[in-house]
């Protein structure tokens, strides 16, 4: 049974829309605008590179921990008063943060915000998924999805801007006033709604699921730090895999009763979709990490104007992202799917065929833009098929695993892209490093930010060693996007062969065992 509410009119969902989306934003600037800051915090408390990882993958990593029990959980205690008391730890956290006196304080408030922003995430697309009536929903997840997808690039923008004007501390000053925001229009116009189950909350998997995702986020954020082989990699690769496994098995004996269903990825909307948005999220974040290091060290640009030749990119990808409800309408989710991913695919293709030393800026940008506007055309349909794939009283849980999934997607792209133009990196200067000499070229060895840093002490060597150096790094930048541009196209063949039938004459409709009446309240 459910009890009567008026469905909110067209200006409510706007503001609706509004509120979860500044809300998300917070949670994504906060993913990666301490990746600006990373020098200043080790000065500042004269803390270890290690250390100042840890600062910033710490937040990452509790927030993909706690994203699926917190999920559930916002569905069944009520997804309003969930997001309100993510937003007061976020927003709590965050101004903790920004006053730390040392780095272990800045550390713990990163791990609560993570916890807060795990109670926000899934909750935001879970207010969409079972606020909007049908025929306005694509178009709401399509402005969502543009958020996430291109909301930490513009957050990282505006933390270097404030670094570079102010001072590191003052890259929290946004988190916290979208939170403030955010925490104003939730509490004015998103409505509440929860959902009634027969069954307990699923304890069990939900401590297995935080102990699967932990150990392999942390695999995947720690592994290129101490090594792959490294004890601490291994142990925590096994925990996770095993955890993984005994998750499945349990959530296949809970069945009905599961947090998380997985008999559903046999649907393939479900698996499709999960599987592009962990490709396209995977790509988004390597194609961050070798970007930077190309501007900076190959360039010469500084951090804020590097930033701002990322915005091309995020700017096509939000813009895709809305217009992508449009083309499904007309071609059919699948039919977008696909074309979004062969144009992101194209995109790497083209940098890896163009991108040189010499040609700058101008040999990357048609690839960015055309990166940009295939990954925001794949990024929504990809989003409505897995939310569309479990039943309204489980949309936290399904906007949970949206957000794992990305997650994922971006450990894994970071430590794949990044590991690839670094044996690509390491493999190409060996043979430019004669006449060098001996104690500049191994330092030189170790990445292309080592050798313009002591390109300065190596006197008329100096540029023979840039020129290697940055070609080097070119040489494997082409190895990562040619590799990049593989996995794309195996996920078209995927998607193409395999992938979910279109949907543009006919709503997505929800299939999954023994569906069970929702209440609202």
């Amino acid at each position: 049974m459910s009890t009567n509410q008026p469905a909110p009119d067209a200006r409510q969902l706007r503001s609706i829309l509004i509120a979860v989306s500044i809300a998300l934003m917070a949670v994504i600037a906060s993913a990666t605008g301490l990746n600006v800051a990373q020098t200043h915090l080790a000065v500042e408390f004269g803390a270890s590179q290690s250390t100042v990882l840890w600062i910033i993958n710490s937040y990452t990593l509790a927030l993909a921990a706690l994203l699926l029990p917190l999920g559930a959980l916002g569905d069944r205690l009520g997804r309003k008063p969930v997001l309100v008391a993510g937003l007061g730890v976020f927003g709590v956290a965050t101004v903790v943060a920004a006053l730390a006196p040392a780095a272990e304080v800045v550390l713990a408030a990163r791990v609560a915000g993570g916890v807060g922003a795990a109670m926000i995430m899934p909750i935001t697309l879970a207010v969409i998924t079972s606020t909007f009536p049908e025929e306005q929903r694509g178009k709401a997840i399509g402005v969502w999805t543009g958020v996430a997808g291109g909301g930490g690039i513009l957050g990282m923008f505006l933390a270097a801007l404030l670094v570079d004007i102010a001072d590191w501390r003052w890259l929290f000053t946004l988190p916290v006033v979208l939170i403030l925001v955010a925490l104003a229009m939730t509490l004015k116009s998103v409505p509440n709604s929860r959902e009634t189950s027969a069954h307990r909350f699923d304890t069990v998997g939900a401590l297995v699921s935080v102990i699967a995702v932990t150990g392999l986020i942390f695999v995947l954020q720690e592994g290129p730090e101490r090594g792959w082989t490294a004890p601490a990699t291994l142990v925590s690769l096994t925990v996770g895999l095993v955890a993984a496994l005994g998750f499945v098995a349990w959530e296949l004996r809970r069945r009905d009763a599961a947090l998380l269903d997985v008999r559903l990825f046999r649907e393939r909307g479900l698996s499709g979709g999960s599987l592009t948005l962990l490709v396209v999220f995977g790509v988004q974040a390597g194609i961050g990490v070798v970007l930077f290091p190309f501007f900076q060290a190959v360039l010469g640009w500084s951090g804020l104007l590097s930033t701002v030749a990322m915005m091309p990119m995020a700017l096509a990808m939000m813009l895709a992202s809305g217009l992508a409800p449009k083309v499904a309408a007309g071609v059919g989710a699948r039919s977008a799917m696909v074309v979004g991913i062969a144009l992101a695919g194209a995109g790497m293709a083209l940098m890896a065929l163009f991108v040189s030393v010499g040609g700058g800026y101008l040999s990357v940008l048609p690839g960015l833009l055309a990166m940009g506007v295939g990954m925001g055309l794949s990024m929504t349909p990809s989003t409505e098929a897995i939310t569309a794939s479990l039943p309204r009283e489980q949309q936290g849980v399904a906007s949970a695993l949206n957000d794992v999934t990305r997650e994922f997607g971006t450990a894994l792209g970071v430590a794949l892209l990044g590991a690839l133009v670094s044996a690509g990196y390491r493999g190409a200067i060996d043979d430019r490093l004669d006449g060098i000499p001996r104690a500049a070229a191994d330092t030189a060895r170790e990445g292309v930010a080592n050798a313009v840093e002591v390109a300065g002490s190596a006197g008329p060597h100096a540029p023979d060693l840039l020129r290697a150096a940055q070609q080097s790094f070119v040489d494997g930048w082409q190895q990562a996007m040619w590799a990049g541009a593989a996995i794309m196209g195996a996920l078209l063949a995927s998607i193409a062969l395999l992938g979910h039938k279109d949907t543009a004459a006919e709503p997505a409709v929800v299939n999954t065992p023994e569906r069970r009446p929702a209440r609202r309240s």
